[in-house]
């Protein structure tokens, strides 16, 4: 689903194996492993919880023989488990000795990552681009050109800040950093298509980590060319900071249409879940009303006048029953991710975002009759009494939904 008042940026259409991207196709949500890729059973044990979370392609690193050798293996053993996922291979310093000599194993990926900063020096830099960018022709292959400002191209680098330097009003540091960001990734497209590949098969990506200054090259690159643009926040972080660092990121250039697919890229926690930046990006797209992927619950935060503990558990209660029912209800009840569900804790505002809700619930408070009125489409439907109020908003809210939305 797409917003009404968000006019896309027009791109080209990359097919990524069964996943269309840019050209107006839904935004895409992506995601990496972080397990060794030779690692056959992790790796596609991984990419199965990725897939399962809402991930719709996947990067994995390729960083040696071991590892592409792996993949015809772990795209068999996922095609077993039922995923057809497309599944990118991340290449970096060794990528063009890999894809020369294991073209065959190559050939199971879905797309090849390219960093132009990390191809090789000087006058092998070009050819070794060239090598990668051939076997993708060969091949049939897509390529993300991903330029990262932790890995920039240091010839282009160098001869920028010459050039800079030169100025009456040089420019900082930064400015001219991301100037040479846009020309990696420009300069980079122009000589994949020059060694033969076309212009729908390439994705770029330019990565820094400072929010402001990644919405700044996004906005600028994305007038000067209408390659699809892969959007991400390099080295975000982990938890609080990564998901409000990525959200303040991603948020505005989406907002103005900018982006055909994205990753969140959050440092996991120690034996932590590495779907958790699945459900990020899901929730800021849904956030924004781009795409939904769950119903959507809104709940007020509690205060004072709430019962705080039966209002949480309420609130926790309805949200992880979506979760756990939303297999069987995108099966069985087409269109269920859009439906709007409001749990709200007193009847302040209780009664008003319920009305607003296609379904609502609005809690007594503290201190308060002790009655739950249930609003449906805008109107009072029912007011619940008791100590099995949780169960029974459960059974009104499956009932809504074979009413609505059954086949």
């Amino acid at each position: 689903m797409s917003s009404n008042n968000i006019n896309r940026r027009k791109s080209s259409t990359v097919k990524v194996g069964n996943v269309l991207i840019g050209g107006g196709n839904p935004i895409v949500v992506q995601s990496m492993t972080d397990t060794n890729t030779s690692d056959i059973d992790k790796t596609s044990e991984q990419i199965i919880q990725l897939a399962k979370a809402g991930s719709e392609i996947v990067r994995v690193t390729v960083n040696d023989s071991d590892a592409i050798q792996a993949i015809p293996f772990i795209k068999e053993k996922l095609l077993k488990s039922g995923i057809s996922i497309p599944i990118v291979g991340d290449f970096h310093f060794n990528g063009h000795i890999l894809l020369n000599k294991y073209e065959s194993e190559a050939s199971f990926l879905d797309k090849f990552r390219i960093n132009p900063g990390n191809v090789g020096k000087k006058n092998k830099k070009d050819k070794n681009f060239s090598t990668m960018i051939e076997t993708a022709c060969k091949l049939d292959k897509p390529v993300r050109i991903g330029v990262n400002w932790g890995s920039l191209d240091q010839e282009l680098l160098a001869k920028k800040l010459d050039i800079n330097n030169k100025l009456k009003k040089p420019k900082i540091l930064d400015d001219v950093m991301c100037e040479v960001v846009i020309d990696s990734a420009l300069e980079s497209a122009k000589l994949a298509e020059l060694i033969g590949i076309s212009k729908d098969k390439i994705i770029i990506s330019c990565k820094l980590s400072k929010v402001n200054m990644l919405i700044d090259v996004y906005k600028k690159i994305s007038k000067l060319c209408d390659y699809a643009l892969h959007l991400g926040l390099t080295e975000a972080g982990s938890n609080e900071r990564g998901i409000v660092y990525s959200s303040c990121a991603l948020g505005p250039l989406l907002l103005d249409g900018i982006g055909d697919t994205i990753r969140v890229s959050l440092t996991t926690d120690i034996n932590g879940n590495r779907s958790k930046e699945v459900d990020i990006a899901k929730l800021i797209l849904q956030s924004l009303g781009i795409r939904n992927f769950l119903p959507d619950v809104t709940s007020c935060p509690g205060c004072g006048r709430t019962s705080s503990n039966y209002f949480q558990k309420l609130a926790f209660d309805i949200d992880q029953h979506i979760k756990t029912s939303m297999p069987i209800w995108k099966k069985d009840y087409p269109g269920v991710e859009d439906l709007k569900i409001s749990v709200m804790g007193c009847i302040v505002n209780g009664p008003g975002e319920s009305k607003h809700a296609d379904i609502g619930i609005s809690l007594p408070g503290r201190g308060e009759n002790p009655t739950a009125p249930v609003y449906i489409d805008g109107e009072k439907s029912i007011t619940l009494k008791g100590d099995n109020i949780t169960n029974e908003f459960k059974e009104i809210l499956l009932g809504y939904i074979i009413k609505r939305f059954k086949k």
